[in-house]
This record gives structure tokens, C-alpha cells and sequence, in this order.
């Protein structure tokens, strides 16, 4: 960080992100000069063939150049190990040497371009020698080829806009010039990131809900990224350090923090008759998932077991059964469930922007109607989850604050459009009447469901909902302690979804911008001794992230606009709230729904995956996810397969150790 200006214009990579890869080309050339210089000394005897002169000059010309080229490599790799990460200054000639390499490709193409019609010539020497040319005209188009990779994807549009800005540094500018240039930056970055999202999503539809989706998504990702100098070794190099903080405040915490009264019978008998709860409808939120996550949590013995339905055509037992685009999914869903045809009411896999499949089936057990909402399993799913605004909701409640996260109450809305309108909560109730409705779903599912519930809440006064891993970022204040009468969310150890909002993604922009402008280590020492930390674990006391005392005024400045946070001396200095992500009007804090159970990981975390975690059940309070935490996990917690096992396993210890205390019970009065 900054970004390398080259050619006139910013580039998407640093100048201390050429280590790794330097370190690479240095090994390949280095047996590359190695091999070419053994052919010579051994052949060089044998080459009194047609052409043979000519040969042995490619290949001392070759040797040559290969030579140059290691000790530019060399310099260059040596150069990108100095300096930090916000102190680019020792690193000030690693433009020169970069020209200088890219330079040395226009020889290499001759001379690859030589060997290969020597080759293709069928010239008459040693086979030896000829398969060594070939070798080498191969590798070298290899090495060019991934150059030409490389530069494509470091390329940066906005470049040309950001290198005189890159170059000069903030503090020739004002307040007015710079915000004229943040807001020109955030513009040009907006016409970017749509055209981005066009081009990955390009299979989706170009209806008016994509269109929206579409600029909502693109807006989010200018603003988020269009006030900071990073590139994504930052961002890497920075979670790095973050994890490591944060174990570090966690394990100097956990002694001062031991819980010294045990939770009231009342709250314990609450908490397991919800987890039991949970237990039960999170079957029907993986059901909605359909085929494709039953075969992933069964991967030997799935296919076999819903291969019937998917091969058979549509029978008398579907037509009971309203819905659309049913496929391989009823079968999975009979067997997740564990109910029979008869007990679903419509299953849909309708999916478009805005537009989530469900299903509704009568829960016998329960004695409950049960709409069960599909998580995130499509770019239309991953653009309604993107649309971060917040929109006010028209609810005939007495909350002040309807506001909510406009892509999944869109979903919502058109979910109670085809239970409501469409009759299908009629017909599940005129078939069982004094059944209760419960809404599940699980992450986009589950804030779909949460806020379908609020809608239904009038009409149903008795509706129950379960969301398992819903975003944080959902709910107004005010909605978030409405929806505590009658909404129950389940969070597994660090999941990043329940700590995901627009708000606290900020916070964590600026964290990942406070710890790499107080690091005194070089990026590479930081990726090497992140991956031996996440791999291994380790001390995470043990690597200082604070800058030494000395003038810091040459340091790079990792946030445009803002002033060096050096400057203010304190670790703890915090950013101004000028964001744009803080505007209260368009991304207000949000928050997840109802009351929070969170399985919490016992011990330490493991590493690899024949650790088998434990975990305990505890009812938390919205605050302790106000934080966005680092670690291996925080992205698997979230699959719903690992919450299932995670759920089966702090049941049946909590039915075991009720069952133990009972028994202790009966033997003592017995005694």
C-alpha cells in the first residue's frame, strides 16, 4: 500500500506484494539457467550439425539473458522485502526495476520466437539438444503467457484517475479539492463495479428487480472501497493481524470473565425447550435447500436414496402437491423432513432477484403449519442479499422505526404476496385449523422468514419463527425488539452472517486500516506468520504490530481524504464518521432478529477438520455481534450442515446431562 504507479496509472498491486511471486520466478530461473548452462557444457561438442553454430549461439545468448534476468528478479524480490506496509520509502526504486524486467521480456520473445522455428525447421542435431530447445521454448512461453495473465488481473480501471492522487499524496489537496476527488473517484468506481457485476452475473435476466439489484450492488461496493489506497495483500495482511488482536484480547480477558452465578432454572428450562425447537425446524430449513445440500451431507448413499424421484416422471402423490420446478428436490425433502407427500402443502424453486424459494408442509409433531425460506444458492440469491440499503416497511404495527434491509424485505414481501394472495396459508389451515404457523429459514432464508413473520404477525397473532444464522444487518431498533416476542435466532460460534451489516463492515475497514498503519513488519513476515498461525496456532502475543518511536511523516496514507493516523499518535485514534456507509439515511445500524441463542465453541478452536468441536448453548444479547471476528471458522460456522451437526450435538449433551442430574436425583431420595 499504495497501489504501484506504472505507466502513468495506479495498478491493484503494492510494491511489497512481489516477494512470493519473485521468490518463485527466482526458482524456476535459477533451474531454468541451471539446465540450459548443463546442456551447453555437455553438447557443446556435438554440435557440428547443420545449424549447429547458430545453436550453439541461441544457446549462449540464452544463457546470458537468463543470467540478467535472475539478478533482476533478485533485486526485485529483495527490494519488496523492505520497508512495511504504510512505509513504501525504502521501496522507491521498485519501479525502475519493474521497467527494467518488463523490459527483459521483449529479448525473451526472440529468442522463444528463435528457438521455435529452429525447432519447427527440423534442423538434424543430437535429439538431446533439440528436446532441451523445446523445453526451454515451452517454459518460456509459459512464464510470458502468465505475465500477460498477471498484468490483466492487477489492472485497474480507475487507475488512470487514482495515479497523479497515488503519487502526490493528500496533503497538496483541501477539503473541498479532496472531496471533489472522493466524490469523482466514488462515481467512475460506481460505473466500474456495475459493469463488474453485469459481466459475472450475466446469465441472471435483465428485469427491473435485476437493473435495481444491480446499482444497489454496485453503489454499495464504490463506496465501501473508493476512499481507501488498498490492495488485497492489505486486506489479506490485515485480517491476519486482526485474528491475531483479537485472540490476544480474548485470551487476556478470559480469566477476569468466568462466570461466578449459574443461570436461573426458569431461563435453563427456556433455553432447552428452544434449542429442542430449533433441533426440530431446522430440518425444514435444510429441506428448502433441496437435492443439492442432501447430497453434500450425504454424499455416498444420497443419490441412491432420492435417484427414484429424480428419474421417475411426475406421479399422482405430486399432484397433491402445488408448486414448480420440483425435480430432484421433493425426494430430498421427504427424506430430510421425514414426512410423506401429503404433508406438503406448495413447494416452490422459483428463484429470481427478490424472489426466494420455499416450501409449506403440516409439522404433525408440532402442530404447526411450517414455511421453511431458502438461504443463498444463487447470484439472484447473492444480489438480494447485496441491495444493503434500508427501506421503510408499511406495517400495521405500533413500531415507530420500520426500516429494514431492502433486498431481503423485498424477498419478504413477495412471500407473503404468494402465501397471502395466492391462498396457500388458507389451504394449509383449512386443512388443519388449529395448527400455529411457524416461519424457518436459514441465513438469507432466515431474514426473509424473520421479517415475514413481522408482516404475518397481525393476521397470525400466534406466529412462532426460527432463523438460524440470519445477517445482522436486518432490522431498525425498534423492529429488532418488537420481533423479540415471537422471533428465536441461532448463531454458531464466530459465523460471520450474524456479524455481517453495512455498519459494521465499516468498522471493520477501519480496524484492518488502524492495525496495518501501526505494523512495524514487513507484509511477507505478516502472510507467512498468518498462515502458520491459522494452520498451527500459536502465541498471538508474540508478534508485535506496534511502529517503534520515530518520525513517521514519509508513511503512506491508507484512507484518501482522511489525515495520517500517525499523526495522532494513539493507537487507539479513531476515524472520522465522514463514510458514506455512516449516512444515517441510506445505511442506518441494523440489527438481527429476536432473541439470540449462540453455540459457543468449547476450548480452543481446532485447525483441521478431524477436530471435533463442543460446544454450549447460552441466550446473548445483540451487542456481543457488533464486531465482525476473524478466525478459520468464521465462514464454515455459517454452512448449514456444520450448524445441524453443531445443534445435534448440544441436544443430546443436554438431554444427557438432564437425564444424569434426574438420575442423581432419584438415588439420592432412594438413599
Amino acid at each position: 500500500m499504495p497501489g504501484m504507479v506504472l505507466f502513468g496509472r495506479r495498478w491493484a498491486i503494492a510494491s511489497d506484494d512481489l516477494v512470493f511471486p519473485g521468490l518463485f520466478e527466482l526458482l524456476l530461473r535459477a533451474l531454468w539457467w541451471i539446465g540450459i548452462l548443463t546442456l551447453y557444457v555437455k553438447y557443446r561438442g556435438q554440435l557440428d550439425c547443420a545449424g549447429g553454430a547458430l545453436l550453439s549461439s541461441y544457446l549462449i545468448v540464452l544463457i546470458v539473458l537468463l543470467a540478467v534476468i535472475i539478478c533482476t528478479v533478485s533485486a526485485i524480490v529483495c527490494v519488496s522485502m523492505k520497508g512495511t506496509i504504510c512505509n513504501p520509502g525504502p521501496r522507491k526504486s521498485m519501479s525502475k526495476l519493474l521497467y527494467i524486467r518488463l523490459a527483459l521480456f521483449l529479448p525473451e520473445m526472440v529468442w522463444a520466437s528463435l528457438g521455435a522455428s529452429w525447432v519447427a525447421g527440423g534442423v538434424q542435431c543430437d535429439r538431446t539438444v533439440v528436446n532441451g530447445i523445446i523445453a526451454n521454448v515451452v517454459v518460456s512461453w509459459i512464464i510470458i503467457a502468465s505475465t500477460v495473465f498477471t498484468i490483466i488481473v492487477v489492472f485497474d480501471p480507475l487507475g488512470g484517475k487514482m495515479a497523479p492522487y497515488s503519487s502526490a499524496g493528500p496533503s497538496h489537496l483541501d477539503s473541498h479539492e479532496s472531496s471533489q476527488l472522493l466524490n469523482g473517484l466514488k462515481t467512475a468506481a460506481t460505473s466500474v463495479w456495475e459493469t463488474r457485476i453485469k459481466l459475472a452475473c450475466c446469465c441472471v435476466g435483465k428485469d427491473d428487480h435485476t437493473r435495481v439489484a444491480f446499482s444497489s450492488t454496485a453503489e454499495l461496493f464504490s463506496t465501501y472501497f473508493s476512499d481507501t489506497d488498498l490492495v488485497p495483500s492489505d486486506i489479506a495482511a490485515g485480517l491476519t493481524l486482526l485474528h491475531q488482536q483479537q485472540d490476544s484480547i480474548r485470551n487476556n480477558r478470559e480469566p477476569d470473565e468466568v462466570l461466578c452465578h449459574s443461570p436461573e432454572s426458569s431461563q435453563e428450562a427456556d433455553l432447552d425447550a428452544e434449542l429442542e425447537n430449533c433441533h426440530h425446524y431446522m430440518q425444514f430449513a435444510a429441506a428448502a435447500y433441496g437435492w443439492p445440500l442432501y447430497i453434500y451431507r450425504n454424499p455416498f448413499t444420497g443419490l441412491c436414496r432420492i435417484g427414484g424421484d429424480c428419474c421417475r416422471s411426475r406421479t399422482a402423490e405430486y399432484d397433491l402437491v402445488g408448486g414448480d420446478q420440483l425435480n430432484c428436490h421433493f425426494g430430498s425433502i421427504l427424506q430430510t423432513t421425514g414426512l410423506q407427500y401429503r404433508d406438503f402443502i406448495h413447494i416452490s424453486f422459483h428463484d429470481k432477484v427478490y424472489e426466494l424459494p420455499f416450501l409449506v408442509a403440516l409439522d404433525h409433531r408440532k402442530e404447526s403449519v411450517v414455511v421453511a425460506v431458502r438461504g443463498t444458492m444463487s447470484l439472484q440469491d447473492i444480489l438480494t442479499d447485496l441491495s444493503a440499503e434500508s427501506e421503510t416497511l408499511d406495517l400495521e404495527c405500533e413500531v415507530q422505526d420500520c426500516s429494514a434491509h431492502k433486498g431481503i424485505s423485498q424477498a419478504a414481501r413477495y412471500l407473503y404476496r404468494r402465501l397471502i394472495n395466492d391462498g396457500i396459508l388458507s389451504q394449509a389451515f383449512s386443512i388443519a385449523p388449529e395448527y400455529r404457523l411457524v416461519l424457518v429459514g436459514h441465513s438469507l432464508g432466515a431474514g426473509a422468514a424473520a421479517l415475514l413473520a413481522i408482516m404475518l404477525r397481525n393476521a397470525y397473532p400466534q406466529v412462532r419463527c426460527y432463523a438460524f444464522s440470519p445477517p445482522r444487518g436486518l432490522l431498525s431498533k425498534s423492529l429488532y425488539e418488537y420481533s423479540k416476542n415471537f422471533t428465536v435466532s441461532l448463531v454458531l460460534g464466530k459465523d460471520v452472517i450474524p456479524r455481517l451489516s453495512v455498519t459494521n463492515l465499516e468498522d471493520l475497514k477501519k480496524r484492518i486500516l488502524r492495525v496495518i498503519a501501526h505494523c512495524n513488519k514487513p507484509k511477507y513476515k505478516i502472510l507467512l506468520h498468518g498462515c502458520w498461525y491459522e494452520l498451527f496456532g500459536g502465541d498471538p502475543d508474540n508478534f508485535p504490530t506496534e511502529l517503534d518511536g520515530g518520525d513517521n511523516r514519509d508513511l503512506a496514507q491508507p484512507l484518501l481524504g482522511e489525515q495520517s493516523l500517525l499523526t495522532h499518535g494513539s493507537p487507539g485514534y479513531s476515524f472520522s464518521s465522514d463514510s458514506p456507509l455512516e449516512s444515517p439515511s441510506k445505511y442506518p445500524p441494523l440489527y438481527p432478529p429476536g432473541r439470540i441463542i449462540h453455540l459457543e465453541e468449547e476450548g480452543t478452536s481446532g485447525r483441521f477438520s478431524c477436530y471435533t468441536a463442543q460446544y454450549t448453548a447460552r441466550w446473548s444479547q445483540e451487542s456481543e455481534f457488533s464486531k465482525i471476528l476473524i478466525g478459520p471458522k468464521m465462514l464454515t460456522d455459517h454452512m448449514p450442515d456444520i450448524l445441524m451437526r453443531a445443534l445435534d450435538s448440544v441436544v443430546s449433551d443436554r438431554a444427557a446431562c438432564a437425564s444424569c442430574a434426574a438420575h442423581s436425583g432419584a438415588h439420592v431420595d432412594v438413599v
